[in-house]
């Protein structure tokens, strides 16, 4: 069993049970492009890595369904202690960093009910709204059609996001909520980053916010 600390502030941005989905772009040849009378070798489906409120990662989810969707060979479960708390992890992808994904549970006998579906660490996956990893708070404004608001710096130098403000991610299709963490660039000052403390709430085009260039470190997507 391992520790775990999640921000609070995100994760009770998000207090109801968590869940989500994943679906696979496809890509099809186009018309034209096709040679007549012949066959070309199918390409390899894209990766599926992209966050949606619906399939195999929805509310009433379990392992089963997640084994069942990416592979058993691909998905593994473990209990990591938060709060104080047990909690069911499912781990996809365990293996390769850019396709780590977890999905915690509100059940850990059934393994099933999603509660949490984390991105971190170096994780590519895309969540509802096309968020992802990295991003600055400009392409998320650009994502959310206009600015929105954060919290700033806490003990640990996370931001989270507060207040979509009535943007385009404040209603995801399938009915999830996001939370998002971001910490300021590495070369922002530390007194910079220290005089925009999680007390206080800050627009997203804020002048000094924008001066520590925060990108986006986390993502919990839930219902």
């Amino acid at each position: 069993m391992h520790g775990r600390s999640i921000g609070a502030a995100l994760v009770a941005g998000l207090a109801m049970t968590v869940a989500g989905s994943l679906s696979a772009q496809q890509i099809e040849t186009p018309p034209a492009a096709r040679s007549i009378g012949a066959t070309k070798p199918s390409q390899p489906a894209p990766p599926r890595t992209v966050v949606n409120c619906n399939g195999p990662f929805a509310k009433d989810s379990s392992m089963l369904s997640l084994a069942t969707a990416f592979g058993s060979k691909n998905v593994t479960y473990t209990e990591i202690e938060v709060a104080g708390s047990k909690v069911g992890t499912t781990i996809i992808f365990p293996k390769d960093p850019k396709r780590r994904l977890e999905v915690w549970w509100s059940n850990l006998t059934n393994r099933s009910g999603t509660y949490l579906i984390l991105i971190n660490g170096q994780s590519t996956w895309t969540a509802p709204g096309g968020m992802r990893l990295s991003m600055t708070m400009a392409q998320l404004e650009k994502l959310n059609g206009k600015p929105f608001k954060l919290k700033g710096f806490d003990k640990d130098n996370v931001a989270t996001v507060s207040d979509w403000d009535g943007g385009k991610l404040a209603t995801i299709s399938g009915g999830c909520k996001s939370g998002l963490s971001l910490r300021a660039d590495p070369k922002a000052a530390a007194d910079e980053v220290s005089a925009l403390p999680a007390d206080h709430e800050y627009n997203s085009d804020d002048a000094k916010m924008r001066a520590v260039k925060p990108t986006v470190s986390e993502i919990l997507i839930g219902y």
